[in-house]
C-alpha cells in the first residue's frame, strides 16, 4: 500500500507548482497588495490572502500570475464558486493550466455535466495527474450510462501498480452501482495478495457489496478482521452491528457518477498529503468535498491539513460540515476538539469532549479521547476516570487496548497513586509484552522509586532494543545504571542519550551526575550548566535549586545532605 501512495504521490506532482507565483507590476497600490497577499500565503493565510489577491487583480485584472495565486487560495477556502470564476478566466489563455483545469473539472462533475468535462480533460493535455484523469474518464462515462465504456476506461488503467489496482477498485465501485454485484465482489476480493482493500472506502464497499449477496456473515468478518487490528472505529462498528442485527444495509459508498470521481480527488488528496505536498492535498481535498458534499472523509482530511498549517478557525469551519447524523460524527468532534486544544483552548476542547461522552457513552474512542485532553491539561484524576469509562466498554482486551491502560497508567501515576498505576502497565505489558514505551515508563519509574532494580534494567534493556534511537529510553538505561552504582557502565549509554535529545535539561543533568562519578568532575559542571540553560522544560521537570547546589558544592555533598 505504502508503495502505491508513493507512486501515486509522484504523479501527482507531475507539472503541478501551486506555490506563489510573482507577478509583474509598478504601480504602488499593487505591489503594496501583493506583498501582503505574498506574506499571507506564506503563512498558509488562506483568507487574507485571497482577500489581497483580490485587491491586486482589481488593479491589473489581466495579469495570469496573480489569478493563478488567487484561484488557489480560494479553492484552499473551498470557496469553489469565486475559484470557478477565476479558473474560467485563466483557463482562456492557458487552457492547460493545471488548477484551473482541476477546477472547471469539479464544477462540470458536480452539475453533471459529462461532455463539458469531458472537454476540460481533452483540453488539459498531459497537465492533469494520470490516475485523477484515467479515474475520472471512467466515471464520466458511467454519468452518460455506458458502463461498458466505463469498465474499458479503468481497464485501461494499466500505466504501472497504481493505476491498475486503482482501476480495478473503481471498476468494482462502477459495476456495484450498475447492481452487478458479483462481478465487483471479484475483484475486491483480489487474488493471492489478498482483498484490493486500497484504503477504507474499498473496506466498506467491500462490506456493502457482500451484504447485497446474502454474505452478511462474511462482511461482519471482514469488519471484524479489520477491528481487530486497531482501536475501534464507529464507522466500521456501526456497519458490522447492523449486519450481525440483520438490518437491510444497502450498497451506497457509491450513489452517482459524481461520487465516484469524487472518490478519486480524495485518493490523490490522501496520496498528498505529506509536509512537502500539503496544499496541493488541500486542493484536492477541497475539489472532492465540493463534487461530493456527502463524502466526509475529505472535509476531515482537509481540516486535517489546514490544522498541520495552523489554520484552525479554518479547520474547525469545515469539520462543522459533518451533520449529527453522520457516521463520521464522532471523529470530527475529536478532531474538532484536537484542534481547539492545538489552538490553545484546551478548556472548550475538552468541553466539546464531555459533551461527546456524555451523548456517546458507549464508544471507547470518545472515552479515551476525553482522557488524552485530560491528561495533557495536567487533569490527571479525571483523566483516570474517562479512561477508565473507556476500558469498562472492552468485552475482552486484546493487543490493540494496550495503549487505554498505559495512558492510564500514566494518569494515575501524576495523580500519585502508584500501585494503580504499576498494576495498569503491568496489564499493558501482558497485551504487548515487548511494548517499548511501557516497558521504559515502568522501569524508569521503578528507578526513580528504587524498587525491583533488575527487573526495572531488564526493562528498560529491552526498551532499547527496541527503539534504539529514542533519547528518553536510552537516558533510562544510562540512569539505571547509576542508580545501580555501576557508574562506568552508565557512561556510554547516557553520552548517547545526550547525543539523542541534546537540549533536554534532565537527560543533560543525568549525563552531569554520571561524569561526576566516574571522576570527570568538570565535564559534570559543564554537563549540569547545559541543564540550567535548557531548564527546567515544558514539564518543569529539572529541580533547578539542586542543580545549583550541585555546581556549588558538588553532587557528592548534595547526595549526604539528602541521605543524612
Amino acid at each position: 500500500m505504502s508503495n502505491l501512495i508513493a507512486k501515486l504521490a509522484a504523479a501527482a506532482l507531475m507539472g503541478l507548482a501551486l506555490s506563489a507565483q510573482a507577478p509583474a507590476f509598478a504601480a504602488s497600490s499593487l505591489s503594496g497588495a501583493y506583498l501582503a497577499a505574498m506574506q499571507a500565503d506564506f503563512r498558509d493565510d488562506y483568507a487574507v490572502s485571497a482577500e489581497y489577491y483580490d485587491r491586486a487583480l482589481a488593479e491589473d485584472p489581466d495579469n495570469l500570475a496573480l489569478i493563478q495565486n488567487a484561484l488557489v487560495a480560494r479553492v484552499a477556502l473551498g470557496d469553489i464558486p469565486a475559484a470557478r470564476a477565476l479558473a474560467d478566466r485563466l483557463a482562456v489563455v492557458q487552457p492547460e493550466n493545471q488548477v484551473a483545469a482541476l477546477v472547471r473539472l469539479a464544477v462540470a462533475l458536480k452539475s453533471d455535466d459529462f461532455a463539458t468535462a469531458t472537454t476540460v480533460l481533452q483540453a488539459s493535455g498531459e497537465g492533469i495527474n494520470p490516475l485523477l484523469a484515467g479515474l475520472v474518464s471512467g466515471w464520466i462515462e458511467v454519468g452518460k450510462d455506458d458502463f461498458t465504456a466505463a469498465q474499458a476506461k479503468f481497464d485501461a488503467m494499466t500505466g504501472n501498480e497504481a493505476l491498475a489496482a486503482y482501476g480495478q477498485f473503481h471498476k468494482a465501485l462502477a459495476l456495484a452501482m450498475a447492481g452487478d454485484f458479483v462481478s465487483a465482489e471479484a475483484i475486491l476480493a483480489g487474488g493471492e495478495n489478498g482483498p484490493l482493500h486500497l484504503n477504507r472506502a474499498a473496506l466498506i464497499a467491500h462490506a456493502e457489496v457482500l451484504a447485497q449477496i446474502d454474505r452478511e456473515a462474511d462482511a461482519a468478518a471482514l469488519l471484524n478482521e479489520a477491528l481487530s487490528n486497531g482501536m475501534p472505529d464507529a464507522t466500521l462498528v456501526a456497519l458490522r452491528d447492523r449486519l450481525v442485527a440483520g438490518e437491510e444495509v444497502p450498497f451506497d459508498e457509491v450513489t452517482e457518477a459524481r461520487d465516484g470521481a469524487a472518490e478519486a480527488f480524495l485518493t490523490l488528496a490522501e496520496a498528498l498529503n505529506t509536509e512537502d505536498t500539503a496544499r496541493v492535498a488541500l486542493i484536492h481535498a477541497r475539489l472532492a468535498a465540493y463534487v461530493s458534499p456527502g463524502l466526509v472523509e475529505a472535509d476531515l482530511l482537509a481540516a486535517d491539513i489546514l490544522e498541520s498549517e495552523g489554520q484552525f478557525a479554518l479547520a474547525t469551519e469545515a469539520l462543522t460540515e459533518v451533520p449529527r447524523d453522520s457516521p463520521w460524527f464522532v471523529v470530527s468532534e475529536i478532531h474538532r476538539a484536537n484542534t481547539q486544544r492545538i489552538a490553545g483552548d484546551a478548556a472548550g476542547g475538552i468541553a466539546t469532549l464531555r459533551a461527546l461522552a456524555a451523548s456517546h457513552t458507549d464508544q471507547i474512542e470518545v472515552q479515551s479521547a476525553l482522557g488524552d485532553a485530560l491528561r495533557s491539561d495536567n487533569q490527571f484524576a479525571p483523566a483516570v476516570s474517562a479512561y477508565t469509562a473507556a476500558i469498562d466498554l472492552i468485552d475482552k482486551p486484546t493487543a490493540v487496548h494496550w495503549v487505554l491502560y498505559y495512558t492510564r497508567g500514566i494518569s494515575n501515576e501524576r495523580a500519585g497513586n502508584w500501585n494503580d498505576a504499576e498494576a495498569d502497565f503491568r496489564e499493558a505489558l501482558v497485551l504487548r509484552p515487548d511494548q517499548p514505551v511501557v516497558l521504559n515508563y515502568l522501569g524508569y519509574s521503578l528507578v526513580e522509586k528504587g524498587q525491583d532494580l533488575d527487573e526495572a534494567l531488564d526493562m528498560i534493556q529491552r526498551a532499547v532494543k527496541g527503539q534504539p534511537d529514542d533519547g528518553y529510553i536510552t537516558d533510562s538505561l544510562g540512569w539505571v545504571y547509576y542508580r545501580l552504582g555501576r557508574y562506568q557502565d552508565a557512561v556510554a549509554p547516557m553520552e548517547r542519550a545526550v547525543e539523542l535529545e541534546p537540549v533536554d535539561p534532565v537527560v543533560n543533568d543525568h549525563l552531569g551526575d554520571v561524569l561526576w562519578m566516574v571522576g570527570r568532575k568538570r565535564e559534570a559542571d559543564f554537563q549540569w550548566r547545559r541543564a540550567l540553560s535548557f531548564g527546567p522544560g515544558d514539564g518543569e521537570d529539572l529541580d533547578m535549586d539542586r542543580v545549583r547546589k550541585k555546581l556549588e558544592v558538588g553532587l557528592d555533598q548534595v547526595l549526604a545532605e539528602e541521605n543524612g
